[in-house]
């Protein structure tokens, strides 16, 4: 008897909680290890959100709530989509998922049949693949040069689509790279969605995270035919730092959400009801506590570019959004470190953990294995500290 379904064989486990894993376990024994690993801001959740969580506690708020989440957790969704990204939208076309990631499933699995493909831009999130793998799809994937800082490359997009391609992945600002899409790239990818009829799932989790210059356009909102054509994803887990309160959500077409609310329902059922009014708070109360954070993660990420750029044999850009830099460490390949060859971005990563006890992500997760990602969704004293352990491992190497 073989255990394993085919789908179920070829979903490959994820580098960035991997790394993130065997850098907590080296941690719980003792070790003092500067992470760069998962994507989790370093806040505390503000005050008023975890409030508002004691509050439904204590209201007996603990029971099932619907399936696609509560009534007022939907309607404060459709007020932020206007206030924020000038949408419209009824309760009955946004779903409350587990998290921005369970949306995303959700998503895939609602829209596509075997063997579909979906078009991916490299270097993307590690989980992209792997989501549209476990729904049937195939992920096509088109490369972004990082010479010109990871741009838009629409005629490759273009030269990619066939009869079979379903959907297109969008993710701005985009994790790993830090790129934000300008108003006019939106558009004119808009105008090539609606050329081959695909649909957009458009991941706006890291939204907020704009360092230079005004947010773009929602791919939703670019062009009057968007809207019925994008799954808008997005969540509290980054904005609030509320990674571990798991309440994400996806706009989508009447029919699209009821359908995706019918099969999380069987799934999973409703997301916490406690995290949801969290998530309540968080979306409808004061919007200071964003700004702060953003503010201080402006100044991270200014730090960390210039001290990467200070080590003989690293490079990086300047990313505009999230809170993500990719290094280039192509040139140290062929260097040795303890006798061991720094081949790619695996073999450097794990050569970094076990001499100076720095994590980072290897870029062939993202299907960029000359580079590594680094996180600077930590501490400014930690930043500065695993940076100058770096930049000894790097001068080390033979």
């Amino acid at each position: 008897m073989y255990l394993l379904s085919k789908r179920a064989a070829q979903v490959a486990g994820s580098l960035t909680l991997a790394i993130d894993a065997k850098a907590k376990a080296m941690k719980s024994q003792g070790v003092d290890v500067v992470s760069y690993g998962a994507g989790e801001p370093d806040f505390d959740t503000p005050l008023p959100i975890c409030q508002a969580a004691i509050r439904a506690i204590e209201q007996g708020q603990t029971r099932y709530t619907p399936a696609r989440g509560t009534l007022e957790l939907r309607r404060a969704i459709c007020e932020k989509l206007a206030r924020r990204n000038n949408l419209t939208y009824t309760p009955d076309e946004i779903v409350v998922t587990n998290g921005a990631k369970q949306a995303l499933h959700d998503a895939f699995s609602a829209i596509l049949e075997e063997n579909d493909e979906v078009i991916l831009m490299t270097p993307c999130w590690v989980s992209y693949p792997e989501l549209i793998r476990m729904a049937g799809g195939i992920p096509v994937l088109v490369e972004r040069n990082k010479e010109d800082g990871f741009a838009l490359d629409l005629q490759a997009l273009e030269s990619a689509v066939t009869e079979k391609t379903k959907a297109i992945v969008i993710n701005s600002p985009d994790n790993p790279c830090g790129a934000v899409l300008s108003n006019e790239e939106v558009k004119a990818l808009a105008d090539l969605i609606i050329k081959h009829d695909l649909i957009a799932i458009s991941d706006e989790i890291y939204e907020e995270f704009i360092y230079e210059g005004e947010a773009p356009i929602s791919l939703a909102a670019a062009r009057p035919e968007m809207k019925e054509r994008t799954v808008l994803v997005n969540g509290v887990s980054k904005t609030y730092a509320m990674t571990g309160w798991r309440i994400g959500y996806m706009a989508c077409p009447e029919k699209l959400a009821k359908a995706v609310a019918n099969w999380q329902g069987h799934a999973t059922g409703n997301p916490n009801s406690i995290a949801q009014a969290a998530a309540l708070e968080a979306i409808s109360g004061p919007q200071d506590c964003v700004k702060e954070m953003v503010a201080e993660f402006k100044k991270r990420r200014d730090e960390m570019v210039r001290r990467i750029r200070e080590i003989p044999g690293l490079s990086c850009n300047v990313p505009r959004g999230a809170f993500y830099v990719m290094a280039d460490i192509s040139q140290l390949f062929g260097k040795k470190c303890e006798g061991k060859e720094i081949a790619d971005s695996m073999s450097f990563a794990e050569a970094l953990l076990e001499q100076k006890a720095v994590a980072v992500v290897p870029g062939a997760g993202f299907f960029a294995d000359d580079m590594i990602r680094l996180s600077y969704a930590l501490s400014m004293e930690d930043l500065v500290k695993g940076l100058e352990r770096l930049k000894e491992f790097v001068e080390g190497l033979e």
